[in-house]
């Protein structure tokens, strides 16, 4: 049984341990290193292994099994011999803001609207919590700002081991069914839930708390979540983001959206201008199909492609044999659209995609794909 000093001290960042044992893991494709103590939190409960040293050799990986804590390293440790563990303090304290943060936001969506957190996960980036309910965006902006009241008034995360008689006579979240010894961890008025990582002291200590995402997900809402100083580098992105669309747009920061609103109703308009012209241009590519055309072939850089199709569905109608529009270049390949009244093009697909590399699909009258040749000798391979 590995002794956990993370439950002593959640903000430890340096030990001392003895090593036990050390073995190659060729599963893992590391040395297997177990210590009597360790400061290591291991992956567990949706969130990934703490990070650092042990006798200044990277620790690649942790995880437990049996109340034994098994660090991987690419290099031995000398069994018997006393070592130093360094913790990566900043990505720890990082991971306890985020996972304290998480008690509070689903201890409030439990208490205002019933639902559970059925999945938790705490990546590098982001955090995800999953409910069992629908969540609109008012109950998040609510959940949001009473999670940073919590914030605000600094309370003292409790932590319990209670007998299993107190612990049935508790009201407490738990994601699954728990045996032997239970950790209980409490944020006075807001939370009270089983858990196994360690937490900060202080709910001052976790930082804004900012819900940056919330989605329909399997039947109820999947909430992303940034606590602390990953909450501050989210602003920090996103504000030098909104500056420089400011800039590119010469509008004021807080009016950004108004100007892309603007400027996509421009596009649309230049758009559907464009498409006017091009439908124009292939009308009159239409009146020059001679009436005795066998195979009508046109090769354009780029083109739109609805215009395109419009194109190859008319065509098919003016010519005896295919017609075919081809949009691309030779080095870079081409989009085709073939159409034809009198051949079947799906059985066409296969010798054409055997003289030149590609892919398409569609029904016997028409089909759309990409191809690599050369202009030229796909004419050829046309006449």
């Amino acid at each position: 049984m590995t002794q956990k000093l993370y439950y002593q001290d959640s903000h430890i960042e340096q030990f001392t341990a003895q090593v036990i044992s050390c073995a190659w893991d060729e599963k893992k494709g590391y040395y297997a290193v177990v210590l009597d103590q360790t400061g290591f939190f291991p992956e567990e409960g949706g969130q990934y292994a703490d990070i650092g040293t042990l006798g200044g050799v990277d620790v690649e990986d942790v995880r437990e099994k049996e109340e034994i804590i098994t660090h991987y390293l690419k290099q031995p440790l000398e069994v018997g011999t006393e070592v130093t563990g360094q913790i990566d303090y900043q990505d720890r304290f990082s991971k306890m803001q985020q996972h304290s943060g998480e008690h509070i936001v689903s201890g409030l969506v439990h208490r205002h609207f019933g639902y559970d957190n059925v999945g938790f996960h705490l990546g590098k980036e982001l955090v995800t919590m999953d409910f069992n309910g629908t969540l609109t965006g008012e109950q998040i902006r609510q959940i949001e700002l009473e999670a940073n009241q919590a914030v605000a008034l600094n309370l003292e995360i409790q932590v319990a081991y209670p007998s299993k008689e107190e612990l049935d006579a508790m009201d407490y979240r738990s994601k699954k069914e728990l045996t032997g010894q239970v950790r209980i961890v409490t944020v006075p008025g807001y939370d009270v839930c089983a858990c196994c990582a360690p937490h900060v002291e202080r709910t001052g200590e976790i930082g804004i708390i900012k819900l940056v995402d919330a989605v329909k997900y399997k039947g109820g809402t999947r909430v992303t979540m940034v606590c602390g100083f990953r909450a501050l580098q989210d602003y920090q992105m996103k504000e030098e983001n909104v500056r420089e669309i400011s800039r590119l747009l010469s509008a004021k920061p807080y009016e950004t959206a108004e100007a892309v609103k603007r400027l996509q109703g421009e596009v649309a308009q230049w758009k559907d201008k464009m498409y006017r012209m091009q439908t124009q241009y292939l009308e009159k590519k239409l009146e020059e199909i001679p009436e005795d055309a066998e195979n009508v072939l046109v090769f354009e850089t780029e083109l739109d492609k609805n215009a395109a199709r419009k194109f190859v569905d008319a065509g098919k109608e003016r010519c005896s044999g295919i017609c075919a529009l081809f949009l691309g270049n030779d080095e870079q390949g081409y989009q085709y659209t073939l159409g034809s009244k009198t051949e079947d093009l799906k059985a066409l697909l296969k010798t054409f995609h055997e003289a030149f590399p590609g892919k398409g699909g569609g029904k016997g009258e028409m089909v759309q794909g990409t191809v690599v040749g050369e202009m030229e000798k796909i004419r050829e391979f046309f006449t």
